[in-house]
């Protein structure tokens, strides 16, 4: 009896065993099912960091002036003072040309000046005498007609007559001394501005520096015969060629799609490879235009260049911040999707996993990131790559990947490289 019920529980007991082994094995079968029908996706995290554009180019070091200095009368070199690559001053004397016939043509000015001065002074005395003699005759007049009026017929009426014509032909002597003064003193006047023009040129003969810089070329020796220099269509040589080196202009060729970007006091980095030498430089002037064969526009930089350190010539490397933003929401830019309305979009997961593609304003763009004003948060997920195989408010499993919050995209419009140059090309 008690063997019979013993069987009949341990019977029992194990069909409840079963049961519950068929439950939990009927569960995990159903999660796993689940599991298997929600697609997995790469997600990537919004941040905050920056990104900018830098253009790298290459520029050109030039003079900030080349003057060719010419005389401005012709002569013969007497002396030359300097020779190439001698630093010299403004105002200093470069050259001194000898010019005999200005000697005599001077000494010429002077005796005329000198006579003209003579004139004026001889002028001047007939000026006094005609006046003194035309107050004495204008009296005797005067006395005449008042003894007339006073006793009429004491003196005749001619003597009367010739006494008024002798006052009126005094003062027409007086006026034709004046007129001869003023025709002295023009002429004197003329007598000195020739004196200053040939002093003026004998003055040419010495030639100075207008401008301070070295002597990048010299075109005459002692002895020989210059010609002036009297207006720009003279093929004449200069005596020398100074470059103005204390200043460089760096040019530098900025392409066409980059102009945008450029304005006056933007800074920017120089590397002079030839001289180890890196500073950082400010545009303070561009053409406005751009050249039709090459599409780029020129824009100079002024480089202090007072230990003429740097040679005009030279090449320069330099770094041009384009566009930056700074502390501003990034994402990768395979996170960017366009709709069929041409509307930039991303793929961003909610909390519960589920996919909402949403519109987004997109700032600057580089290779790797992109910039989002506007449309998302930093800590946002969004799926990269393959969005098309997802579907508004679908759930899928994030396969989070760790990305860059910032960027520098790095543009060239060419660069010198100075080393493989020497090797007979870049390699």
């Amino acid at each position: 009896m008690n063997k019979r019920l013993f069987s009949a529980s341990a019977a029992g007991v194990a069909f409840i065993a079963a049961l519950g082994i068929a439950s939990c094995h009927d569960g995990n079968s159903t999660s796993e099912a689940k599991a298997a029908t929600v697609p997995s996706a790469r997600v990537a995290v919004a941040q905050r960091g920056d990104i900018s554009q830098i253009l790298t180019l290459a520029g050109q070091f030039q003079p900030y002036q080349v003057v060719d200095v010419h005389p401005k009368v012709s002569g013969y070199m007497k002396k030359i003072n300097v020779d190439i690559g001698d630093f010299v001053r403004q105002g200093e004397t470069i050259a001194i040309l000898e010019v005999p016939e200005l000697q005599a043509q001077l000494q010429q000015t002077v005796f005329q000046l000198k006579q003209s001065q003579e004139e004026i002074t001889r002028a001047q005395h007939e000026v006094k005498s005609a006046e003194a003699l035309n107050y004495a005759l204008h009296a005797e007049s005067e006395r005449l007609q008042q003894a007339a009026a006073t006793r009429p017929g004491l003196i005749a009426q001619q003597e009367l007559d010739d006494s008024n014509a002798k006052d009126l032909n005094s003062q027409a002597q007086v006026d034709a001394a004046k007129s001869a003064l003023a025709a002295a003193q023009q002429h004197a006047e003329a007598a000195r501005a020739e004196n200053e023009r040939v002093q003026a040129l004998k003055n040419y003969t010495t030639v100075t520096a207008p401008i301070a810089g070295v002597v990048i070329w010299r075109y005459a020796d002692t002895g020989a015969l210059i010609q002036g220099g009297t207006n720009s269509n003279d093929q004449t040589l200069p005596i020398v060629r100074i470059s103005q080196s204390s200043l460089l202009r760096l040019r530098i060729p900025v392409p066409e799609d980059d102009i945008r970007y450029v304005h006056e006091g933007d800074q920017l980095q120089v590397r002079v490879d030839a001289i180890n030498r890196t500073f950082t430089g400010k545009i303070v002037r561009f053409t406005r235009s751009v050249n039709f064969e090459t599409r780029t526009m020129e824009t100079e930089v002024d480089v202090d260049n007072k230990n003429l350190s740097i040679a005009p010539g030279m090449y320069a490397n330099t770094a041009l911040q384009l566009a930056s933003g700074h502390n501003v929401v990034t994402i990768p830019v395979d996170a960017l999707v366009i709709n069929a309305q041409q509307q930039r979009t991303v793929y961003v997961l909610g909390a519960n996993n589920h996919v909402h593609i949403r519109r987004v304003q997109v700032g600057l763009e580089g290779s790797k990131l992109a910039e989002i004003d506007q449309g998302m948060n930093p800590g946002d997920r969004v799926i990269l790559g393959g969005q098309e195989k997802y579907q508004e408010n679908e759930e899928v499993s994030p396969l989070v990947t760790t990305e860059p919050a910032s960027e520098t995209v790095h543009e060239t419009g060419g660069t010198i490289d100075l080393k493989a140059d020497a090797n007979g090309g870049n390699q």
